[in-house]
């Protein structure tokens, strides 16, 4: 039925942190903090595959936002220098 053995996929703490190679606590406290899409199954932690891929792709693109406009803000400053 489903086309991908991943589509739909749950994952547990446990999977997730071996899947981003970090501590169960990390996605724990990520989970708790409500940081990583997680939602609650009888009192445990559980993850969508779909979701955390979305997760992966929003950190990136924002962690390549961040260093651009941190070398921007570093060109204006080094340009603001050359003036004085």
């Amino acid at each position: 039925m489903s086309t991908s053995t991943t589509e739909g996929e749950i994952l547990t703490i446990r999977q997730v942190a071996d899947y981003l190679k970090v501590t169960e606590r990390t996605i724990y406290r990520l989970a708790a903090a409500k940081k990583i899409p997680a939602f609650k199954v009888g009192g445990t932690w559980r993850f969508s595959r779909a979701d955390i891929d979305s997760w992966i792709k929003q950190q990136s693109m924002e962690a390549l936002d961040q260093g651009r406009d941190e070398e921007d803000q570093a060109k204006s400053q080094l340009n603001d220098g050359e003036r004085k």
